[in-house]
């Protein structure tokens, strides 16, 4: 147990600032506060608690039980060895340094939770616990820290339709004055409430999708970036449903076109200096940076099966759809599955940062930052060498040229990127065997969740999961 995890009973003063905590919620008019995290499916899951009980879920935490670490996105259950039965219990413990009074859900606040078991250690399959200890592993053994974001891209639809079909709530163009005029009332209420919650948002468009908009928040450590995915979206679904609309955050509203990514920003630093600018590598990274990129690189295969974890994930991942589909890299090439991003002359020692493309928010993202920063450091570890840069699209390479040059087509199923995750023992070994194990189970239910659908079925079958 790390110095970080809860405690039964709570750490020193924890109890005290808790009640603390709670008086002034109150005096704020907020009555409960929800308790999330997100399961192995990538569903965010809550419990919520009256504010005048927020010290005793502090010290004690609330239960619910470790079967949802093997739920499906529709509420099915698989097993492992041992996950999936009715039985046992663990504590949800809030992160009080999280906790958010949610403009957007009035009488409310929010905060992320760790989860432990009843006898206070903490829980294998807990993400949030696994990507807190993988980012002070780093630090530990290689004196890295990081800084994450993740990009959110969600699909609004009309809110009167019959049954769950899509219909886009806003018309006009992909980047368009005319959607964003359409969406400006609840673009405008969706700025106001993120910046109340302290919310730092750097970008917020109409995107390539009919009806899809999305939003670049501030980078943060990497579990506290988690925790704000999680957060933006609890607010993007308040705030659009107050306008009688629909959000959805799926991989693919439809069995065509272009889907909704969250690709994930992250950059390496060392006392204060940023790995990816300033070095003599290629574009300003440094030998540990390009190795830490050819670490992710190596092991995209395997990672597919926690950043693009649903069915519907590979209606998505489709060729020449800026989605980053084949095994390559290169500055500024959206087509390629790591994007280089230098920033301009003048901020590349702030900005510089590498964006992973086939992530989308079906993902878990603790999960999926635990991944993506065990990859990387793999090539850290053996200093790995990074290959040649692809420029343009990969797609339109000859098969013979891509195959010398190692640019692989990524799994295009769910299937063959399970294979590859079980194959993959730096992976399994970063996330350990009990979560590692629930991950292949959940995602194996899925894909015997969808089996005889087609590609309308599939985006239909996950539409309002996410």
């Amino acid at each position: 147990m790390s110095e970080s995890d809860p405690v039964p009973g709570g750490r020193p003063g924890e109890a005290e600032r808790a009640a603390a905590l709670s008086g002034e919620l109150s005096g704020r008019d907020v009555h409960g506060v929800v308790l999330a995290y997100v399961d192995t499916a990538g569903i965010t899951r809550v419990k919520t608690v009256p504010t005048a009980r927020l010290a005793s879920a502090a010290a004690w935490g609330v239960g619910m039980s470790p079967v949802f670490d093997t739920f499906l996105a529709d509420d099915s259950i698989v097993a492992t060895d041992v996950l999936g039965s009715p039985d046992g219990d663990l504590r949800l413990h809030p992160d009080l340094d999280r906790l958010t009074v949610l403009a957007a859900q009035p009488g409310w606040a929010w905060a992320p939770v760790d989860r432990i078991t009843q006898e206070g250690g903490p829980h294998p399959a807990c993400a949030r616990t696994v990507l807190r200890r993988t980012v002070a592993h780093a630090a530990e053994r290689y004196g890295v820290r990081f800084k994450a974001a993740f990009e959110i891209e969600w699909s609004v639809g009309r809110g009167d339709t019959d049954g769950d079909a899509f219909v886009p709530a806003v018309p006009g163009p992909a980047y368009g004055a005319a959607r964003q005029v359409g969406f400006s009332d609840c673009a405008a209420d969706l700025l106001a409430a993120l910046a109340a919650q302290g919310v730092d948002v750097e970008q917020l468009h109409p995107e390539y999708a009919p009806g899809q908009f999305e939003v670049s928040v501030g980078a943060l450590d990497p579990v506290a970036a988690a925790d704000r995915s999680v957060l933006v979206r609890q607010t993007i679904r308040a705030v659009v449903r107050r306008h009688r609309l629909r959000a959805s955050f799926a991989p693919a509203v439809s069995g065509r076109g272009v889907g909704n990514g969250g690709h994930l920003h992250l950059s390496a630093w060392r006392d204060g200096a940023n790995l990816h600018a300033g070095g003599p590598g290629r574009y300003g990274m440094t030998a540990e940076a390009e190795s830490f990129v050819a670490g992710v690189l190596e092991h995209l295969p395997a990672l597919t099966a926690i950043t693009a974890p649903s069915p519907a994930s590979y209606l998505r991942l489709r060729p020449s759809q800026w989605a980053g589909v084949f095994t390559a890299w290169g500055r500024e090439t959206r087509e390629a599955a790591l994007r280089i991003v230098t920033g301009s002359t003048g901020e590349r020692g702030r900005a510089a940062n590498l964006e992973v493309k086939p992530v989308d928010l079906a993902a878990n993202p603790y999960l999926a930052l635990a991944a993506v920063i065990a990859a990387g450091l793999d090539g850290l570890a053996s200093s790995a060498p990074l290959p040649a840069e692809t420029t343009g699209d990969p797609a339109r390479l000859d098969p013979a040229d891509a195959e010398a040059r190692g640019i692989r087509r990524l799994p295009v199923s769910l299937a063959p990127a399970v294979a590859a995750f079980r194959s993959d023992d730096v992976l399994r070994t970063a996330l350990g065997p009990v979560l590692a194990d629930a991950v292949t189970a959940v995602r194996l239910g899925e894909i015997e969740a969808v089996d005889g659908l087609d590609d309308d079925g599939i985006a239909a079958a996950y539409r309002w999961k996410y």
